[in-house]
């Protein structure tokens, strides 16, 4: 019993599954924040830009002889199909993905922001080139030179 708790210690205190625990929570918590901006403000001024509310929209199944509205139908017992609710959980989703996307898209370009400047400040700055010198009198040479310019020596082949 001992070995089973120190396992399951180990497994519950191990740096991903607390990571992936924080990540649930923080993503619950974003989801309610999503979930109030889609409900309280984009829906309404949705509905209010094209005049139309989605959840109200149904057909009743079966005999309807009073031809009632498909809310006071199913306050009447009756079996409606809700479509605009349907309807409505669609835009739902497209709203959550864009939201999602969004902040997906802003945290990949603030890593590769990131990773840009960290990879400017680690570059080493490029050692400038040793001269080259003539062996006879010590002077700069050019690189492809085969004479030096100063005491006309003949040089060796560069290695």
């Amino acid at each position: 019993m001992k070995k089973f708790l120190q396992d399951f210690k180990a497994f519950a205190l191990k740096g991903n599954v607390v990571d992936m625990a924080v990540g649930v929570i923080i993503g619950g918590a974003f989801g309610a924040i999503v979930t109030s901006l889609i409900n309280d403000i984009i829906m309404p001024l949705l509905g209010l830009l094209i005049k139309v509310d989605f959840t109200s929209w149904g057909k009743v199944l079966g005999d309807n002889p009073e031809n009632l509205a498909p809310g006071a139908a199913a306050e009447a017992g009756l079996t409606v199909l809700y479509y605009g609710k349907f309807i409505s959980a669609i835009v739902y989703f497209i709203m959550i993905a864009l939201c999602i996307f969004i902040v997906v898209r802003a945290l990949r370009k603030a890593e590769e922001k990131a990773a840009t400047l960290k990879k400017k400040e680690e570059a080493p700055a490029e050692e400038p080139k040793k001269p080259r010198l003539c062996p006879f009198c010590k002077m700069e040479i050019a690189d492809d030179a085969t004479r030096c310019p100063h005491c006309t020596s003949e040089l060796p082949p560069e290695e």
